[in-house]
C-alpha cells in the first residue's frame, strides 16, 4: 500500500454543528480505492455551559478557572462506530481542553463507497492514522501541546497497542470499555485463532456469520430504549460484517496484551460493575456492559502499564458515556479529576 500522509486539504464544516470542523487525512491507496482517515475537532468561539442542571454540577465537581488550552485530547471510537458524541467534546472544552476526535479509515466519516466497512489485517495499520492525526493536531495547535488519547472498546486495544510501541507520544492513556481480550478466556482465543487460520489464507474478507446481537445498540439509541442519535450508515444495529482477516488480526491485539504491555504514560481505565452479554434485550440491558466481560478487562488493566487506575461505574453501559446521566456524572468527575492530576502543571505527569 502506497502511504501519503499529507494533510493539505482545508478544514470544513462537519455535519455535528457550526462548532465543529473535519479534516480529510490522505493515507493513500489500497487494493480498494482511496484511503482517508477523518479528524474532528471542536471549536466554540466562547466555552459555554449547556444548559443543564445536571452539567452544571459537573464543571463545579471538575473545574475551577479554565487555564488557558496547554492540552488535547484525541479521542478514537469503537467497531463499526465513529464520533458523534458531542457532550464529550463540550466537556473537553470547558476544562479547557481542545478536543479532537478521529475517524479511522473505512469508518463513519472516512468509509467510501466499494470499501469493505472496518477491514484490516493488522491493527498495526492505524499507526499511520494517529500519525497522521497527530501531525494535524501539532500543526492545528503548536509543538507545545500535549495530548491525551482517550479511547473506546476496539479503539481502546488499539490505542493501548500503538502506546506502548511508542513511548513519550502522549500525556495519558483514558480506555473507556477497552476491548483487550476475547469474551471467554485466553484458551478459547487460542482455538479460534487456530480456526480462523485456514479462511485467513484462502480468503481474508470472507464473511462470518453471527446471530443478531443488537441489545447494546438498542441500549443507546434513540429509536429504540437509548437517547442517542446513531447515523445507521456508520452504526448499523447489527454491526459490521465479521471478516476472517479482521477476526484474526483482533486476535492477534489480544494476545500481544495477553503478554503484557509496558505503556509508559499513565492509564485510566473506566468500566462498568457488570456485564450482561445476551442477544434479547432486557430493562436490565440498560445498566450493564452488554460487549465485553468487564471482570477480565480490570485485571489485564493492570499488566498494560506501570501507572494504572481502573474505576467501576454501577449502571455503566458498554460506552460509560453513553449511560444514563447519573452514570456520565461520575465519570466526568473522575476525568476532571484525572486531568488535574496529569496536566501541565502538576509534576507527577512528567
Amino acid at each position: 500500500m502506497t502511504v501519503e500522509t499529507s494533510t493539505r486539504s482545508q478544514w470544513e464544516q462537519d455535519y455535528l454543528g457550526p462548532h465543529y470542523q473535519k479534516l480529510s487525512l490522505n493515507l493513500g491507496v489500497d487494493d480498494e480505492g482511496p484511503v482517508v482517515a477523518t479528524l474532528v475537532r471542536y471549536r466554540p468561539k466562547n466555552r459555554l455551559i449547556p444548559d443543564r442542571s445536571w452539567w452544571q454540577r459537573v464543571v463545579e465537581l471538575t473545574t475551577e478557572e479554565p487555564p488557558q488550552p496547554k492540552e488535547a485530547v484525541l479521542y478514537l471510537h469503537g467497531w463499526a462506530d465513529y464520533f458523534f458524541q458531542t457532550e464529550l467534546a463540550e466537556f473537553f472544552s470547558n476544562r479547557g481542553v481542545s478536543f479532537y476526535a478521529l475517524d479511522l479509515r473505512k469508518y463513519g466519516r472516512s468509509l467510501r463507497e466499494g470499501q469493505s466497512e472496518g477491514f484490516t489485517e493488522d491493527l498495526a495499520i492505524y499507526d499511520e492514522d494517529l500519525a497522521a492525526a497527530l501531525d494535524a493536531i501539532r500543526a492545528d495547535l503548536g509543538e507545545e501541546h500535549r495530548v491525551h488519547l482517550l479511547a473506546h472498546s476496539l479503539g481502546g486495544l488499539i490505542a493501548a497497542l500503538w502506546a506502548d510501541r511508542h513511548p513519550g507520544m502522549i500525556a495519558s492513556l483514558i480506555l473507556n470499555g477497552p476491548w483487550l481480550e476475547l469474551q471467554g478466556s485466553r484458551f478459547l482465543r487460542q482455538i479460534a485463532t487456530h480456526l480462523v487460520d485456514p479462511f485467513v489464507r484462502a480468503d481474508p474478507k470472507r464473511i462470518f456469520n453471527h446471530p443478531d446481537m443488537t441489545a447494546y445498540w438498542q441500549s443507546v439509541s434513540s429509536t429504540a430504549h437509548g437517547e442517542w442519535d446513531l447515523d445507521p450508515r456508520w452504526r448499523p444495529a447489527n454491526s459490521f460484517p465479521f471478516r476472517a482477516g479482521w477476526i484474526k488480526a483482533v486476535l492477534n491485539g489480544h494476545a500481544q496484551v495477553s503478554k503484557g504491555l509496558r505503556i509508559d504514560a499513565p492509564i485510566l481505565m473506566l468500566l462498568s460493575e457488570r456485564s450482561l452479554i445476551q442477544a434479547d434485550w432486557s430493562e436490565q440491558m440498560q445498566g450493564v456492559d452488554a460487549v465485553i466481560d468487564v471482570q477480565q478487562m480490570a485485571k489485564l488493566g493492570l499488566q498494560i502499564g506501570h501507572r494504572v487506575m481502573v474505576n467501576r461505574y454501577a449502571g455503566g453501559l458498554h460506552d460509560i458515556f453513553l449511560s444514563r446521566q447519573q452514570v456520565r456524572l461520575a465519570a466526568y468527575a473522575d476525568l476532571g479529576h484525572w486531568l488535574r492530576a496529569y496536566g501541565p502543571e502538576n509534576p507527577a505527569s512528567h
